[in-house]
């Protein structure tokens, strides 16, 4: 009998082969007193666990492809150097000296300290870094309750060609069955943001995550189906159904291997309309990725990561060096976000673990905390500056919401030029300076922001969680996370016609501007400075490159009043099938 299952698309791509259950045994953390007498020697255990966690991280970093994307690795070294951070090494020894408890109690303290840190974080890809938290510590539970190194761990080959079934998988798990050759995977949990699954887009492994309890319905070595984009798994196919995988399967592997030739075409459509297609990017590491898969520039560079697992915020020097090494390592415009940070924050970057945030999404984080903490921020806008004597930078502005905001972030802005003339340092005084658009108000108001900056960018992600009120990493509710819902689309809308109005340039650098079944939507909306995931911009170009814009629909925008959704998407159908 075949069974059909629905998760959530995370990673694209057809994937038939054999069941490979993965069960990753929970640590039964309990606490026990240590004597005195036994104290040293119960710190020295937790201490070798680490130790031990550490080598086969690095054991499991030595087996990365050399052809990997790079952001395999930082995922890997974001694990080592969580493993390096006072919180995971100092803190639970001092709970064993003060406690008097075992070493699997005080870790699990500590990482459910941490934890509540990472929930009450409003920026949903900041939040889903929680997981690696717990990667980290299971990690060395299971080294302290010594468990043998997991199936797919050993590097023998026995998942080749396989279909994972988890609970859940680390970026080292998926670094690891990758390079054993699985087919693709599926989890119960995780998140659309979570370092797996943006791993698995970079790897190319078609996987689906949010399949609820899917290890109760599936039995080990049973053949299975998975379509990535459609979030669909089948078992107990009938010849019929896997006939038509295989074919899917194979026309998909020849439209990825026909992309490569994109690398060098320019990007515009049919009728010569020139497009912009820019790149996202979080760590310095992104950048030989970026320029590989030609990218025009950088139209989102996160710099939260200066800030994380650290007690004190970056110096100037410290934050001018990482900025710098991007901009001269890529020969095009580089736009820099200041810091989008939550209320988890406070302003001497370390954490504050007694204050109760009520609704941390509404609270004191982005532009607001920047201007709340104006040293911090100056600091910033002094290295993103100074950067700028060294290529073509652009500077961002976060979940900005009124004009006062806008205008307070530029004074400062302009504080910090002043500053530099006084000092005779060189910096471009012409910067351009922009705001994002990730909230309701800020897209009701674009007309208004557009007379004050040089250029708008919508961050879709937010955009959709605020407007639809949902929090798209919670599994009970993020199934409303709709693109195509009407007020999505019309705060989009009204943010693009407010660009061309006052002549300002529209850019969208949320997951919906590198999504290949919005491309055409966008074009027609207006769209023509595209930011994403480099490892969506060959496809994103075809798309473009295939598009004459003349021979679309030009009714396509009554989508903006559709209330029903099977409507809008048979819309997007029809209007991909030209």
């Amino acid at each position: 009998m075949t069974l059909e299952l629905q998760g959530i698309g995370a990673s694209r791509g057809i994937a038939i082969g054999r069941a490979h259950i993965l069960f990753h045994n929970q640590p039964d953390v309990r606490e026990y007193l240590i004597p005195a007498f036994g104290i040293d020697q119960e710190v020295d255990r937790l201490v070798s666990a680490t130790e031990e966690a550490r080598r086969q991280l690095l054991t499991i970093k030595d087996h990365i492809p050399t052809n990997a994307p790079t952001d395999v690795s930082a995922f890997i070294d974001t694990h080592l150097l969580m493993l390096n951070d006072s919180s995971l090494t100092e803190v639970p020894i001092e709970m064993i000296r003060t406690r008097h408890c075992n070493a699997e109690w005080a870790l699990q303290l500590q990482r459910d300290a941490l934890i509540n840190v990472f929930n009450e974080m409003d920026d949903p890809y900041l939040r889903t870094r929680r997981d690696d938290i717990d990667h980290v510590v299971n990690r060395i539970h299971r080294v302290l309750a010594d468990e043998q190194v997991a199936d797919h761990e050993i590097p023998d080959g026995r998942l080749k060609g396989h279909i994972i079934i988890a609970e859940d998988l680390t970026p080292a798990d998926t670094v690891l069955m990758q390079h054993q050759g699985i087919a693709g995977f599926v989890t119960e949990h995780g998140g659309a943001t979570s370092h797996t699954t943006i791993l698995a887009r970079s790897l190319g492994i078609p996987a689906i995550i949010g399949v609820e309890s899917v290890r109760r319905y599936i039995q080990d070595n049973e053949p299975l189906i998975i379509d990535g984009e459609l979030g669909t798994l089948i078992a107990g196919a009938d010849d019929t159904i896997t006939s038509e995988y295989q074919q899917r399967l194979s026309a998909f592997k020849a439209h990825i291997a026909s992309l490569s030739r994109y690398k060098t075409q320019a990007t515009k459509t049919k009728d010569h309309t020139p497009i912009k297609l820019l790149a996202n990017a979080e760590l310095p590491e992104d950048i030989s990725f970026i320029s590989n898969a030609g990218a025009e520039g950088i139209g989102l560079y996160r710099t939260e990561f200066l800030y994380m697992n650290r007690m004190a915020p970056p110096e100037e020097e410290e934050q001018l060096a990482a900025y710098r090494s991007v901009v001269e390592s890529i020969n095009h415009p580089v736009t820099i976000r200041t810091f989008d940070l939550g209320s988890d924050k406070t302003v001497d970057g370390g954490r504050n673990l007694s204050q109760t945030v009520t609704n941390p999404a509404l609270g004191l984080r982005a532009i607001r905390l920047c201007l709340n903490q104006p040293a911090m921020f100056r600091t910033q806008l002094r290295a993103i500056l100074r950067a700028s004597a060294f290529g073509k930078v652009k500077v961002m502005f976060p979940m900005v919401s009124t004009q006062q905001e806008l205008t307070q972030a530029k004074n400062h802005l302009e504080i910090c030029k002043q500053e530099l003339d006084r000092e005779g340092i060189d910096y471009d005084r012409y910067i351009e300076v922009g705001a994002m658009i990730e909230i309701p108000a800020s897209a009701v108001c674009a007309e208004m922001f557009a007379k004050q900056v040089d250029f708008l960018s919508i961050g879709t992600n937010d955009l959709i969680q605020y407007t639809l009120a949902i929090d798209r990493v919670d599994d009970q509710v993020n199934y409303l996370y709709d693109p195509l819902h009407p007020a999505v689309l019309r705060l989009i809308n009204m943010t693009l016609l407010a660009g061309k109005k006052h002549n300002v340039d529209v850019s969208m650098c949320g997951e919906m501007a590198g999504d290949p079944r919005f491309t055409r939507l966008l074009l027609t909306m207006g769209l023509t400075n595209f930011s994403m995931h480099p490892n969506a911009i060959l496809e994103i170009k075809q798309i473009i490159n295939q598009t004459d814009l003349g021979q679309l629909p030009k009714d396509t925008l009554r989508i903006l009043n559709m209330d029903d959704p099977f409507e809008a998407e048979a819309l997007i159908q029809d209007l991909n099938t030209i």
